[in-house]
C-alpha cells in the first residue's frame, strides 16, 4: 500500500511512524509511507497556507490553492483522498479494513477551523473523525488510520490471524490473555488453558470475549 500525508507539521510523523511495525512494513515494502508539506505547494514569498473566512468568525481556513494543487500533483487513478475532519465518518475497525484494500491512500490533516468548503466538493473521497473531541490539527488522527490500516496488511503482522482475533475484529471485545508463571502472587491461570484441549479453550475464550464486551462494551453487542 501507498500513503501519501499532506500536513503542516512534517516533524510530528517522524517518531511515531519510525517505529515498531510500522517501521518493520516500510523496511519489508510492505508499506509506502510519504510525508509532505503542503508549503511545498505555495507560490509566495511567506508560503501562505491559511486566511480569514469570508463573513468573518473565529480562526483561519487553509486556502484552496496549495490544496488543489498537492492533491492533483500527489493523486492517481486508485488514489483514495481522505480528509480528517470532527463532521467525518467515525473511524473504527471495520473502516480500518475497508480502507486496507485501498492500493493508495492521500490524507489531507487540517489545521485552524477547517479547509475551504471547495476541497470538499471537488477533492476529497471521504472524510474520517476519529472521535468526539477536538484536537489541534489531524496530524494525530493521520497516525492513528495510518497505524491501524497498516496491521491488516498481509504480511505484516507476520501470522495475518493475529488481527482477526484482537479487540473489534469480531464484534467484540478481546478475550483475557495470560502468560507464564501459571501462579503469580496466589492469582492463578485459568485451568483450561493449561489443558491442553483446545475446543473447550476455544469456547472459554468465546465466553469471556462475550462477557466482557457485555459488561465494558454493551454498545458493541
Amino acid at each position: 500500500m501507498k500513503i501519501d500525508v499532506l500536513t503542516l507539521f512534517p516533524a510530528m510523523f517522524a517518531g511515531p511512524l519510525g517505529e515498531s511495525i510500522i517501521m518493520r512494513a516500510r523496511k519489508a515494502g510492505l508499506l509506502e509511507l510519504a510525508i509532505h508539506d503542503l508549503r511545498t505547494w505555495t507560490h509566495d514569498r511567506h508560503h501562505k497556507v491559511d486566511d480569514r473566512p469570508f463573513g468573518g468568525g473565529p480562526g483561519m481556513l487553509l486556502k484552496p490553492e496549495p490544496l488543489f494543487e498537492a492533491v492533483e500533483n500527489l493523486r492517481g487513478e486508485d488514489t483514495r483522498v481522505i480528509l480528517f475532519s470532527p463532521d467525518g465518518q467515525k473511524f473504527d475497525q471495520r473502516v480500518a479494513r475497508e480502507i486496507s484494500g485501498q492500493k493508495h491512500l492521500l490524507l489531507i490533516t487540517g489545521h485552524y477551523e477547517g479547509v475551504d468548503e471547495r476541497v470538499r466538493e471537488a477533492l476529497v473521497d471521504e472524510e474520517l473523525s476519529i472521535g468526539d473531541y477536538v484536537l489541534t490539527n489531524g496530524a494525530l488522527p493521520a497516525m492513528v488510520v495510518i497505524d491501524a490500516v497498516t496491521r491488516l496488511l498481509p504480511g505484516v503482522l507476520g501470522d495475518d490471524e493475529s488481527s482477526q482475533d484482537e479487540s473489534f475484529s469480531q464484534g467484540m471485545l478481546e478475550y483475557p490473555h495470560y502468560t507464564r508463571p501459571a501462579e503469580f502472587r496466589g492469582m492463578k491461570v485459568p485451568e483450561v488453558l493449561l489443558s491442553g484441549n483446545h475446543a473447550e479453550i476455544e469456547k472459554w475464550r468465546r465466553a469471556q470475549a462475550r462477557h466482557r464486551t457485555e459488561k465494558r462494551r454493551p454498545d458493541l453487542l
